[in-house]
Order: structure tokens, then C-alpha cells, then sequence
């Protein structure tokens, strides 16, 4: 069986994987590591949760180490200001934040420094890491655009471009961005690009971005992985899909709720709640600071239910969901299979139900035939066995208050109580597995006792935060606010993470 260490990865990168309980390459990862780390360009193709961030993060890592190396010992600096040697780009501030995650732990046993851009929140702390160094630049196109547009940094030494869910980067319509972005690397620099399918112009950056670029395809985008049990509940009207709903979230493992509107979120996640089933809220209506609260504490299992539009079917991986219920079937299906793959990822089993109206089931016909899904319709009622069984244990009823607002102060929003002085979220609070606990207006620490923010004491704290952007929006230059974030978020806590 091959291993890491067989592939060519250095020591301190193999013994960090090993302390993650990393051991045994991924085949996109066995794939496609020999020619990334040669130095070849790579084109990826396969499902989500097929393991592709680590398949382009160990060659990123260990080839800037060697290049690294090399201009140390040549005199010269290893990491300019302004700088970077690396650029990973993705469709959004979530996946961009969870990249970083992996990244940042191998880069640092390397010496090496990463940093996130993205908008939503205030750029000082993007640029103040940019300019102390940074050898690689995770980011969403639009706020870079905007810093590259200010001169905050060049991408002229970039060795590394690495494009991440380049198809949903041209559902979103940011190639012409990546388009701009591509233009200002070196037109001979290593260049890797993964995607789940070739649609939708991404076949386009690739004949015109990549050389000779190696293709490793490791199975059937449009297949859902094996491992996924699908359900589809047909339910009579609107009161007993709410019941249903309702009986589903009521498990002791986590699960993901869909719904197609922000509004139709926010409402289900505060009725969950209220029903003694504590719930937090993922949508575009969300300022960054409550975006990252209420994923740090799902991901926490501070709380189990995450109720979210499709900005969450793409990029965010959380371990152990074991079930995805689709409360309103999405329009099309790709985007099924990409909420769908929030389960059942890294070997791991799990269960999607839709639950369907009698006014739905053409629809929902149309879109598991495109979706290659051979479930049929079953009549539900709240409490019958098949809803019993997908629920699994119960988990004990949890009457749950959620907190105040954080008092409001001005504008200058000075916070006495958890994290220093905050202007616009500039300087955030304490923070909880690398999730900021500021944001917005709540750049200032909760008042009482200085809180911690999501997930302390065993329970969650929905989140809520200003912001109008849509759900997939990165905060492009177009909606920058120009007053350094005021109502939109706390700095990245992510910024130069390994410094």
C-alpha cells in the first residue's frame, strides 16, 4: 500500500498528516502527486470529498520549501512583503477558510506563512499580513482584485496558482476575475486546477492557462459516492413536511438542512430552536463574524443541526454528518449532489432524504434522473417508522435562550470585556478552533462576563449579522465597504496563520 512518505513528501509534512490520523493517501492523492510535485501542470477531476485539497495543498507546500531553500542559500530572502509564492484561488470565504486549515499546519512544519483574502470583513488585517510576508495567498477573486487593483501586492513571484472548484467559480461568474488574475502569474508557472466537471467555460481556462497539463480522473462526477443511502419522503401538505422536518433534526449526529430561500433558513433554524432542538443559521444574509460563529459551533458539535442555503453545499467539510435533508429540493442537480456531498465523505457513510410535496414530484423526478439517483417515493406522516429510523437516537430536549446582542458603542465600537479595542471589527475577541468571535456590528465582545461566543457551555449561540450580499458572494470590489468593514465583519482570524 502506498503511503506519503512513498510519494516523496518530507518528513515534518508526513509526520503532520500522521498526528491528524492521515496515513493513507487518497487516490487523487496517489494519482496526482507525482507529477504535481515534478512540477507538471495537473488537472483534477472528481466528486466532492474525494480528498483534492490535499492533493494540491502537499505539492504547494513542498515545493516552495525546496524553492525556498534554494534562494536561502543563494542569499537570498526567502519571503518579501507584498510577495507571495504561492496562490490558491477559491469560490468562497468558507471554503477559502477551510483550505487555510489544511494548509496552514503543513506549510508552518515547513516554515512557511499563508494568509486568506476575502471580502466581508475589513481588510486592514489582510494587508498588515501581506506586507510582514507571506509565501502563500489563499483568496476569493474579488477582494484580491480589489488589493491587487490598490497595490497591496503583486503577483509577479508567484511559482504556484491553484484553482479550487473551478466549476463553481463559473457558476458564480467570477472567470473573467480568475481570467484577470491568471494574466498577472507567469504564463510558465506551475499551474493545478480541480474541478468536478469541465463545464460552463472552466474547459476554457484550462486549454488556456494550463501547459500540457496532466489529467487524473478518479471517478464519475456526476455519480453520488457509494456510500450515500438516498430517501425520498413524500409528504401531504406543508404542516406535516414541517413535522417531519422538525422529527428529522431531531438525531444526536449531526445533520444539514437545506432550504432554497435565506429567509426560509433563518425562520427554521430559530423554530428548531425554540422546539428544545438548538440550531444555528448559514446564509447570505450573514455577516462574516456570524458566518464563522455558527459554523465553529456545528463543527464544534456544540450544536448539531445546521440550517443552510447553498452556500454550504459547496466546499464546507465537517466530519461525521450523517445526514442531509433536502427541506426544499434544489433546483437543479448538480446542486443536489453538491449539498448532497456534505455526507458520506471520506469513506464515511451517511443519509440524504428530500422531502417532497405532491405539487414537487415531477420535479423531483427530473432532477434525481439527471442526478442518476434510483430512489423511490415513499408516503410519509410524522412518527412513522421510516422517519423514526433516519432519526436515529434521540437527542434529550435542550431549552435554550439565545444571548443578547453585544451592546452597540459607536462607532468606534471599543470592546472592554474579550478582545481589546475593536473598530468595525478590526480587532475581534477570543476565538474558538480558529473561528473569529467578532463580527459586524458584533465586533465588540458579548457584555456579560466577556462570553466566548458560539458553542461554550455545551451550547450553541445563533449568530446573526448585517450584510446583503448574496450567498456566494466574496465581497468583490463592487461591494467593498470603503469605511474598513463598518457592519460587516471582524478581521480574518486566519490571516497569516502559521505567524
Amino acid at each position: 500500500m502506498t503511503t506519503f512518505a512513498d510519494l516523496g513528501l518530507p518528513a515534518p509534512v508526513v509526520s503532520v498528516l500522521t498526528d491528524r490520523g492521515i496515513t493513507t493517501p487518497f487516490p487523487i492523492q496517489t494519482a496526482s502527486l507525482p507529477d504535481s510535485l515534478a512540477g507538471r501542470d495537473v488537472l483534477g477531476r472528481g466528486r466532492t470529498g474525494s480528498g483534492k485539497t490535499l492533493a494540491f495543498a502537499l505539492p504547494v507546500v513542498t515545493r516552495l520549501a525546496t524553492s525556498g531553500a534554494r534562494a536561502a542559500a543563494a542569499g537570498q530572502p526567502r519571503r518579501v512583503a507584498g510577495r507571495p509564492r504561492a496562490l490558491i484561488l477559491a469560490p468562497t470565504r468558507e471554503l477559502a477558510n477551510q483550505i487555510d486549515e489544511s494548509v496552514a499546519p503543513l506549510a508552518q512544519a515547513l516554515g512557511l506563512k499563508t494568509t486568506t483574502i476575502f471580502g466581508g470583513v475589513a481588510q486592514s488585517r489582510q494587508v498588515t499580513a501581506l506586507n510582514a510576508g507571506v509565501d502563500i495567498v489563499i483568496a476569493c477573486p474579488g477582494r484580491l482584485e480589489d488589493l491587487l487593483g490598490q497595490r497591496h501586492l503583486t503577483l509577479d513571484d508567484v511559482e504556484i496558482t491553484v484553482l479550487d472548484e473551478a466549476d463553481h467559480m463559473a457558476d458564480l461568474g467570477f472567470l473573467p476575475g480568475v481570467k484577470r488574475i491568471l494574466d498577472k502569474t507567469g504564463s510558465r508557472t506551475q499551474r493545478l486546477l480541480f474541478s468536478a466537471t469541465l463545464d460552463n467555460g472552466v474547459d476554457v481556462l484550462v486549454k488556456r492557462y494550463l501547459h500540457q497539463p496532466v489529467t487524473h480522473s478518479v471517478d464519475d462526477a456526476a455519480a453520488p459516492p457509494p456510500q450515500m443511502t438516498h430517501h425520498i419522503l413524500a409528504v401531504a401538505d406543508k404542516e406535516a413536511k414541517k413535522n417531519v422536518v422538525q422529527q428529522l433534526a431531531q438525531g444526536t449526529g449531526r445533520r444539514v438542512l437545506f432550504t432554497r430561500t435565506k429567509h426560509q433558513a433563518k425562520k427554521l433554524a430559530k423554530q428548531l430552536t425554540a422546539a428544545g432542538v438548538p440550531a444555528v443559521d448559514l446564509h447570505g444574509n450573514l455577516g462574516q463574524g456570524a458566518r464563522e460563529r455558527n459554523l465553529a459551533a456545528f463543527s464544534s458539535g456544540a450544536v448539531k443541526v445546521l440550517v443552510a442555503t447553498d452556500i454550504a453545499a459547496r466546499g464546507i467539510h465537517v466530519d461525521d454528518v450523517e445526514l442531509v435533508v433536502h427541506v426544499d429540493p434544489p433546483a437543479e442537480h448538480k446542486a443536489y449532489l453538491h449539498r448532497s456531498g456534505r455526507t458520506a465523505r471520506a469513506g464515511s457513510g451517511g443519509d440524504v432524504v428530500t422531502i417532497m410535496l405532491p405539487e414537487e414530484r415531477g420535479d423531483v423526478r427530473d432532477l434525481t434522473r439527471k442526478a442518476r439517483i434510483t430512489a423511490r417515493p415513499q408516503d410519509v406522516a410524522p412518527g412513522d417508522a421510516t422517519v423514526t429510523r433516519l432519526v436515529g437516537e434521540v437527542a434529550p430536549y435542550v431549552e435554550y435562550v439565545p444571548p443578547a446582542p453585544p451592546q452597540q458603542q459607536g462607532r468606534q465600537g471599543a470592546s472592554k470585556q474579550g478582545g481589546g479595542r475593536s473598530r468595525s471589527g478590526r480587532q475581534g475577541g477570543p476565538s474558538q478552533n480558529g473561528v473569529g468571535q467578532n463580527g459586524g456590528r458584533q465586533g465588540q465582545s458579548r457584555a456579560q462576563g466577556g462570553s466566548q461566543g458560539a458553542g461554550q457551555r455545551g451550547v450553541a449561540r445563533p449568530a446573526s449579522g448585517s450584510g446583503g450580499q448574496g450567498d456566494h458572494a466574496d465581497g468583490g470590489p463592487r461591494r467593498r465597504r470603503r469605511r474598513g468593514g463598518r457592519g460587516r465583519g471582524a478581521g480574518n482570524p486566519n490571516a497569516s496563520a502559521t505567524s
